[in-house]
């Protein structure tokens, strides 16, 4: 496992276990975002990254009960968080770097990705991943519950000119991914940013 890969497990490691009540008010915010993309019934989705599983209870309301719903994540105190919650009804969680996905190419129609884009340790080769398990015309959702503004306030920062998750610097990076940026929204309340998958 590589040196990223260990801090990003420890981090998450060390929070697992009361990451939901830290963010008890999270939920409408993942319900309003998954169904913002409109998923059809059946569809096939993945929650990369998926931590203690906040968003599988809304992409399993989305694509119902014939839909697949897969969580992903590299931190297994996270999926164990998620299992206690009873989060794996909703979805099969699996123990995966989202680097390299356990998934074959193609297979699915949208990925999800709350709060995925900083804590990927190579975002352009990583965004190139997802695109090869999503087939084409498919989604990404790269969604955070609070805006980039209310995020740096809560941890005591300023927003930098080279956050990957502002408009200027996403809308590249996702292209040269081969993904097409299709709506952006940056507010207090959420941060959501779609793409179709270029074919």
């Amino acid at each position: 496992m590589s040196d990223d890969h260990t801090k990003v497990q420890e981090f998450f490691s060390a929070r697992a276990a009361d990451w939901d009540t830290r963010f008890p008010d999270d939920g409408p915010a993942y319900r309003a975002a998954v169904a913002g993309l409109g998923l059809s019934e059946g569809a096939r989705v993945l929650d990369a990254g998926c931590g203690t599983g906040r968003a599988l209870p809304a992409l399993r309301d989305a694509v119902g009960p014939l839909g697949t719903v897969l969580g992903a994540d590299l931190t297994p105190a996270m999926l164990e968080a998620a299992r206690r919650a009873g989060r794996d009804r909703d979805g099969q969680l699996l123990l995966a770097d989202v680097a390299r996905l356990p998934l074959a190419t193609e297979s699915l129609d949208a990925v999800f990705g709350a709060g995925l884009i900083s804590h990927l340790p190579h975002p352009a080769e990583n965004l190139r991943e997802l695109r090869r398990v999503v087939r084409p015309g498919g989604l990404l959702a790269l969604f955070h519950p609070i805006g980039r503004r209310a995020l740096a306030a809560r941890q005591g920062r300023q927003i930098t000119p080279d956050d990957l998750r502002a408009e200027d610097n996403l809308g590249p990076l996702l292209a040269g991914s081969g993904w097409r940026m299709t709506s952006y929204v940056d507010e207090d309340a959420r941060f959501l940013a779609v793409a179709v998958r270029a074919n």
